[in-house]
């Protein structure tokens, strides 16, 4: 993510092209790229800017340029570039094509064995592959074996001998009531999953270019949520949809459990957003809001979602109203991109730039491909007046380049970890030259908040794999988290706080004394930063030392790690948050996790 994963692919492509270990000999003849659309002509662009003056020929394949151009002389052209849609409509004009190197850029998008996608391009019969993706675990062992499996068959053995061998074990000694036996034979499986995929997996991490990136202020923002969100959040509990799903928890369908847990997501976003659709056609989102016999379960009055102003109903979007008015008036003028993973969002936030007269620009699943590029370089002109730029998180969250903007909202969180993380990775990345600031946007107390808990979760899991680095337990979707994800939480600052057994206890003491010395700015002398806050104005929970008598909860969300972060109640206050932008928010802010990385 902004590591330059298509700079090192160009590289080996070029090289072998023209040469070889064995006398020298070209290893490559043809080589097939497969990407996301969104990045198909990025790919070709990224060709052009590191081999300006080759005479390597590149075909891409988008809606302008067929495949037939490609098959009529495929000998002209070294590198076909393609996305995975295209390539599925494509692939029996192929077959019969010999490829010497397959790359598949973003290639979680393999995680499921089952994809038709991935058999297709495994029939192509091509030995050597590269995978590019900054997230190879994002919710279980089972899709890295996967991945591993589709890279090298057979090394890991099979898919059931795994999950024995090394997954069980692994997550048996990440459960709070491990004992030493079984954290001692999951670690120990972990070392060994780690030495044999390390002879094929290169990974790098954001250490590896941070002295060259700028500094870097990560912040969890959790909004209050409005009176007319908390009064529909009770009848949806209470509804008969919700409560079916607790008392009927094994006879009832999967679907009505996620349709429900949907429904408590949409009125974190906006309560709007549960209104019946006008043209439910042309929504694109998997999961409907419930099932048509879920429906009439709910005894909703619908008017009481517009009676309130589009801002003033939902805290998430008071707040993200705040900073933009905020930013918009500054100088100089920064520019911000907001994502979403429902498009329904999307438009609540257009509407309200629209009536604020902000610029803005858009990219979701209805962009077309050649479209895309067009929009990203228009917004990341400095020349450019375009202040907001509004994505979607499934439809443009991975590859893109979005350098003109210095900040970043995720307005909603998303079940996977990985797709927040792509996302955030669009701003903090080589050729930024600003300070850059992401916020992830949190309603307190609600199903949001057990969302973000279990992102930690997830992460941990990646971190135990991939960093030999262990705590926490894998998230579970059973009964008791059903009860738990159908709470809320009233008078809360922060739920994710109060878990993690933090003695600095805002919940019971919110006054108590949390100041400490102004950050410095972001054009401050690093050393200087460094010195700016000291041992002794540091409260407990920022040393980074796991308290005593941290919970079970605690340790399911991995307590080292966000110990480590400043924990930062309301009132947050401009002068010690050091974010006038966010602090413009504050009346509806409850509490903040913030993460500061400093230009090395």
């Amino acid at each position: 993510m902004g590591l330059g994963k298509t700079l090192q692919c160009i590289t080996l492509v070029w090289t072998l092209l023209r040469q070889g270990p064995y006398g020298g000999y070209p290893v490559l003849r043809r080589i097939i790229i497969i990407t996301p659309s969104s990045l198909v002509k990025n790919w070709v662009k990224e060709f052009k800017k590191w081999l300006p003056y080759s005479n390597l020929r590149i075909y891409y394949v988008d809606q302008k340029n067929k495949v037939e151009g490609f098959l009529r002389q495929p000998s002209l052209y070294p590198v076909l570039i393609l996305s995975y849609e295209m390539y599925l409509r494509v692939s029996d004009s192929l077959a019969n094509i010999n490829f010497d190197l397959l790359i598949c850029d973003e290639a979680h998008r393999l995680k499921n064995a089952n994809i038709k996608i991935a058999g297709s391009l495994q029939n192509l019969g091509i030995t050597r592959k590269i995978l590019v993706t900054g997230t190879p675990v994002q919710n279980d062992l089972q899709e890295f074996f996967t991945l591993i499996d589709f890279c090298n068959p057979g090394i890991l053995g099979q898919p059931s001998s795994f999950r024995r061998v090394y997954e069980e074990p692994i997550l048996q000694s990440r459960l709070p009531q491990a004992t030493q036996e079984q954290k001692e034979l999951g670690q120990a499986r972990a070392d060994e999953l780690s030495r044999i995929t390390a002879l094929f997996v290169l990974r790098r991490t954001q250490d590896v270019i941070q002295s060259y990136l700028p500094g870097k202020a990560e912040c969890v923002v959790f909004c209050r949520p409005t009176s007319l969100q908390l009064t529909v959040y009770r009848e949806l509990l209470a509804s008969n949809a919700v409560q079916a799903c607790l008392s009927s928890y094994l006879s009832c369908d999967a679907n009505h459990h996620l349709a429900c847990i949907l429904a408590l997501r949409k009125l974190c976003n906006h309560p709007s957003l549960l209104a019946p659709r006008h043209n439910p056609s042309s929504d694109k989102e998997q999961v409907d809001l419930l099932p048509t016999k879920s429906q009439k379960q709910f005894s909703l009055d619908m008017s009481k979602l517009a009676a309130e102003s589009l801002e003033a109903s939902s805290g998430k979007l008071k707040v993200l109203a705040a900073m933009l008015a905020s930013l918009w008036d500054s100088s100089p003028r920064e520019k911000i991109v907001v994502v979403s993973n429902f498009t329904r969002m999307l438009n609540v936030v257009q509407e309200l730039c629209a009536c604020k007269g902000y610029t803005f620009v858009r990219l979701d699943g209805s962009t077309s491909s050649t479209q895309r590029l067009e929009i990203v370089e228009r917004f990341n002109s400095a020349h450019s007046d375009c202040f907001v730029f509004l994505l979607s998180c499934k439809a443009g969250g991975v590859g893109l380049n979005l350098i003109g903007a210095s900040r970043i909202v995720l307005y909603d969180v998303d079940w996977n970890p990985a797709n927040d993380l792509q996302a955030m990775a669009r701003v903090w990345r080589d050729g930024q030259g600003r300070h850059v600031y992401v916020y992830r946007l949190v309603t307190t107390g609600t199903v949001e908040e057990k969302i973000y808990q279990r992102q930690v979760m997830k992460l941990d899991l990646s971190r135990t794999v991939l960093e030999k680095k262990q705590d926490g337990k894998k998230a579970k979707f059973s009964l008791e988290d059903l009860k738990d994800l159908f709470t809320l939480e009233e008078g809360t600052v922060s739920s994710t706080h109060r878990l993690l057994g933090c003695p600095c206890d805002h919940e019971n003491n919110p006054e108590m004394d949390v100041s400490v010395e102004p950050f410095p700015s972001e054009n401050a002398d690093t050393d200087a930063a460094a010195e700016a806050v000291s041992a002794k104005s540091q409260r407990n929970c920022q040393l980074g030392t796991p308290p005593a008598s941290s919970t079970i909860l605690g340790k399911k969300l991995g307590v080292g790690n966000l110990l480590k972060w400043e924990h930062i109640p309301a009132p947050i206050g401009c002068r010690f948050i050091q974010d006038p932008h966010l602090a413009a928010a504050e009346e509806d802010i409850t509490f903040v996790f913030r993460n500061t990385t400093s230009k090395s």
